[in-house]
């Protein structure tokens, strides 16, 4: 069970770490709030009908008998909102390769935030805590000691992912999770529409040119990436999936190379060599 859940972690983050070329892609076209929007509702829209399948019959309102459901879709969908939306924003000032890295910083996060969960921390995580920020200061620090405004919108992203798996970890064993999945996109497309009408401009033109990259993030970054996370950490540790899932900084480097040639630095391969040695660490 344990190494099927794996794997479905492991597909997950080659698909996110490809979707990181589709969602600079898209931003030539459509602003981000958009992007999110579109892409979330297609992903809960290729999971209705197994929400419609998997839904809990019986007496009494929907909503009592789905309570637990409703709430942890709500809050998946809630914080996925935030993550997404920073990083979608990030994207827009920094290479795909650098994006993916920096957001892998959660993988040093989630066992710090679990202090406050009362959650035993290693050694290890705490050296591999240091490497981070050495690998950090290479990615995002310039001549001038300042970092960028694509750098700091991804440290933020990387916070809010944090937060994302372990509400996750929550609320995965006690639903199904690709209802939960479906309930959580729902609730960030309409979450990322609010600011979309109030600050972006939509026209039919700038969405047929996103189309293929809309249609990749909504279908398999949503769709199937996401309800793999869920279904893949049910039951798994929390620190463990995390690990399985920064491996999509790895993909996100090759894909920005091999479909945007794009190219980092020898100082950013530093800084991404320096991260990668955290993620292990905190593994350890």
């Amino acid at each position: 069970m344990k190494r099927k859940n794996s794997v479905f972690l492991l597909l997950a983050a080659v698909i996110w770490g490809v979707a990181f070329v589709a969602q600079s892609a898209g931003m030539e076209y459509v602003g981000g709030f958009t992007f999110n929007c579109i892409r979330s509702l297609l992903g809960g829209v290729v999971l209705l009908p197994v929400f419609l399948l998997h839904r809990e019959k019986g007496q009494g309102s929907f909503w009592k008998r789905n309570k637990t459901l409703l709430t942890g879709g709500i809050c998946c969908g809630v914080v996925l909102s935030i993550a997404s939306n920073l990083q979608q924003q990030g994207i827009r000032y920094t290479s795909v390769g650098k994006a993916g890295f920096i957001t892998a910083l959660y993988i040093v996060l989630v066992p710090f935030f679990g202090l406050f969960l009362h959650k035993k921390v290693g050694r290890l995580v705490w050296i591999g805590l240091l490497f981070a920020v050495s690998g950090l200061y290479f990615l995002c620090m310039d001549g001038q000691f300042t970092v960028g405004r694509g750098d700091l919108l991804m440290l933020l992203c990387a916070a809010v992912f944090a937060v994302h798996i372990l509400v996750v970890d929550h609320f995965a064993p006690l639903v199904n999770g690709v209802v939960l999945s479906c309930v959580q996109f729902f609730t960030c497309g309409v979450l990322s529409g609010i600011p979309m009408l109030l600050f972006e401009q939509v026209s039919m033109e700038a969405l047929a040119g996103a189309a293929v990259p809309i249609l990749y993030a909504g279908v398999m970054s949503c769709g199937v990436a996401y309800t793999l996370q869920i279904v893949g950490q049910k039951n798994m540790n929390p620190t463990v999936a995390s690990m399985i899932l920064s491996l999509e900084s790895v993909v996100s480097v090759l894909a920005g190379q091999l479909i945007l040639q794009q190219r980092l630095t020898d100082r950013e391969l530093l800084g991404c060599g320096l991260m990668f040695v955290a993620v292990v660490l905190a593994q350890l």
